[in-house]
């Protein structure tokens, strides 16, 4: 019998959603029923798990499952000793503090001695400990913006998108002081078999968040600019180099990292290129 692998994935949410796309991104097919707890993919050796976000370093720790994908906050959170193999750079969030408007806030020290609500406790604990700060940890599981009008916390610290409930609890956003992002969590006791489907699993996965942040791009340019487009160009090795009829004038293939596309963008049309054309990468490897 092939080795499968088994992994857990957030039930529902914007984390399950993203998860599951990344994996159908690497060519993986599978049934993905929302009243359903468990699933295989037919085309490669995977087997899923729907749970609660915060029961998957448990799962994994447990050998019920042997990989999982969940928030940073909540391995964190957790205090489980676990493998992170991949960070996979979505489904981004932070833990800030926040206080009431106009509170004189000059820093985590100037909440010595203050309650402090939060559905994190053992992070901000953590936090407050390397700081050297001593404050009462109030935890709550639900609605921690709330706990300050009722007088429950002077301040609390919870997570932060846009900061538009904050506001509407007559809050306002101090300070971040942890960040979060999705991982790739796995079993440090995982077998041969089971670790070979890992290493292909994460070889596509790198593929495609590789693609992610790139774009490719084609131009025409004069010869002589040739050395400076490289130059700005960057990234891989060398970009593909072709000769155009038109004597003196090259056609120039390469991929950008999406975040300084603009910047060579604009170098590029600065040395004269010409006809430059932008299209997204589906899988790359470096």
């Amino acid at each position: 019998m092939d080795t499968r692998l088994s992994i857990a994935v957030q039930k529902s949410g914007r984390l399950s959603e993203k998860s599951l796309d990344l994996i159908r991104s690497c060519g993986i097919e599978f049934n993905a029923d929302s009243r359903a707890l468990k699933a295989s993919a037919a085309d490669f050796p995977l087997d899923f798990l729907f749970v609660r976000d915060d029961d998957i370093p448990q799962y994994v720790a447990d050998g019920v499952a042997d990989i999982g994908i969940v928030g940073r906050n909540e391995l964190d959170e957790s205090g489980i000793e676990l493998d992170i193999v991949r960070d996979l750079r979505f489904a981004a969030c932070r833990l800030s503090i926040a206080v009431p408007n106009g509170y004189p806030y000059s820093g985590i020290g100037s909440l010595e001695g203050k309650r402090i609500a939060t559905s994190y406790p053992r992070i901000l604990s953590t936090i407050l400990k390397e700081n050297g700060v001593s404050a009462q940890v109030v935890v709550v599981s639900g609605s921690v913006e709330i706990t300050v009008e009722v007088g429950i916390a002077d301040a609390i610290a919870d997570l932060v998108s846009t900061g538009t409930t904050l506001k509407m609890n007559g809050l306002e956003e101090a300070e971040c002081i942890y960040r979060s992002s999705a991982v790739m969590i796995a079993r440090s006791d995982m077998d041969d078999g089971k670790r070979a489907v890992l290493s292909r699993l994460l070889e596509r996965i790198d593929a495609v968040m590789n693609a992610r942040h790139k774009k490719y791009i084609l131009f025409n340019l004069p010869e002589e600019k040739l050395p400076l487009a490289a130059a700005a160009i960057g990234g891989m090795k060398s970009p593909t180099v072709t000769p155009l009829m038109d004597k003196g004038w090259l056609s120039v293939q390469s991929a950008v990292d999406e975040d300084r596309f603009w910047s060579v963008f604009e170098e590029l049309k600065k040395l004269g290129a010409e006809g430059i054309l932008v299209m997204n990468i589906e899988k790359m490897t470096e």
